[in-house]
């Protein structure tokens, strides 16, 4: 009979989650450790809050400081799991920035900034961590890589957001494209699409939720176990044989929102 304890559990994986002080990324910390989860390092620029966090959650939570803006801040990173853990089971590339601006003024540095962070480090760090995933999906079952995109990478929003909604739709290409080849080494790489989640990126979804909830056909903001739930499905057993998908988590903004309706009789 299928042990579906077994089928989403975490027991003793080792997880990397950056972005892991707040939002998204703290939900999903709070998942993976509900899930069993050995142990998860959790990485941002702010080290208070990235301490803050880790104190609240237990000891199973391990803190990290750094910048993944930069290649020294991704290969100080690498380097710092790699003098701790001669393997990592999943890495979630959670850590991203936005920037708004109309188009005639639209900045390079909003340009480079969210592109850096939200496109370019997902690469670079899987890169530098490949090794130590290698070495965990020598084991029972696959490494994964679990990459953190956004409805706005699969759907136009309303906002003049151009590197962000660029680089979010970059992401799930390039997640397809990551699993191409890293699941020769048996490391599974997925991606996650949120929609509106309550959190400082999504002012909209915390400040004014039943507003926003308006436009979604779920009619309702996002929940800490949906991301999670989602989250946790791809990193277990239950997620090995999704590679290179990515999963809208949004109430039906993606595929269940009617639009305007201007076609038909």
């Amino acid at each position: 009979m299928m042990d579906t304890g077994n089928l989403f559990g975490l027991d003793g994986r080792v997880a990397l989650i950056t972005g892991g002080s707040r939002g998204i990324g703290r939900m999903i910390v709070e998942g993976f450790l509900a899930a069993g989860c050995g142990r998860i390092y959790i990485t941002a620029r702010k080290a208070d809050d990235l301490k803050r966090t880790a104190d609240g959650l237990g000891d199973r939570v391990v803190a990290l400081p750094g910048d993944l803006s930069t290649m020294a801040g991704i290969e100080a990173l690498a380097a710092e799991i790699g003098a701790r853990e001669d393997r990592l089971d999943i890495l979630v590339n959670n850590a991203g920035a936005a920037w708004g601006a109309d188009f005639e003024a639209f900045p390079e540095s909003g340009w480079d900034k969210v592109m850096d962070l939200n496109l370019k480090a997902p690469f670079f760090l899987t890169q530098r961590l490949h090794g130590l995933l290698k070495a965990a999906a020598g084991g029972a079952r696959p490494a994964k890589v679990i990459n953190i995109a956004s409805v706005d990478g699969l759907r136009v929003n309303p906002w003049e957001t151009y590197s962000y909604q660029a680089s979010k739709a970059g992401l799930v290409h390039l997640t397809r494209r990551m699993a191409a080849r890293l699941i020769a080494d048996r490391i599974v790489v997925s991606a996650i699409a949120p929609g509106a989640f309550p959190s400082s990126m999504n002012k909209a979804a915390r400040d004014a939720a039943d507003m926003v909830a308006k436009a979604i056909p779920a009619r309702r903001v996002g929940e800490p176990e949906d991301i999670a739930g989602a989250a946790i499905f791809l990193a277990s057993w239950a997620g090995d044989y999704v590679v290179g998908s990515t999963l809208p988590v949004d109430g039906g903004i993606v595929d269940a929102n009617p639009g305007l309706g201007f076609g038909g009789d």
